[in-house]
């Protein structure tokens, strides 16, 4: 009994672990014109993250945690018109990871390989 009891624990805590997310991934999600893809680099301190988004309009700070396998970050941009902000949240798989991003009143479906390899490109809305 206490074999099982230890057996269950560890399994427990195991998947208490949050999946490792460091390094750079290239994220693509769909844009007004087509697929936007964009290199996203994350430091991870535990279940914190913090990072960079890589992109056309410039960098911008990344802030976010992982619990497990879900991910949840956001990106917030300065711009001319004001601070835009994106919140994305995911789950991860190894070297890839998808989920759903808020752009203002706007949700898209994101995906990404951890890499150089081009993300998957992420479903055109209503697919």
């Amino acid at each position: 009994m206490l074999a099982v009891t230890l057996a269950f624990g560890f399994a427990a805590r195991a998947q208490d672990q949050p999946a490792n997310v460091a390094g750079a991934w290239q994220i693509t999600w769909q844009g007004r014109n087509g697929a936007v893809t964009n290199t996203l680099t994350f430091t991870q301190n535990g279940t914190a993250l913090t990072g960079t988004m890589h992109g056309d309009r410039g960098d911008a700070p990344v802030n976010g945690t992982i619990t497990g396998n879900a991910i949840d970050f956001t990106i917030k941009r300065s711009t001319p018109n004001g601070d835009f902000t994106s919140e994305y949240k995911g789950t991860v798989t190894g070297d890839a990871m998808r989920g759903t991003v808020m752009m203002g009143q706007n949700s898209r479906d994101w995906s990404a390989t951890r890499g150089n390899a081009p993300a998957a490109p992420a479903p055109a809305p209503g697919q």
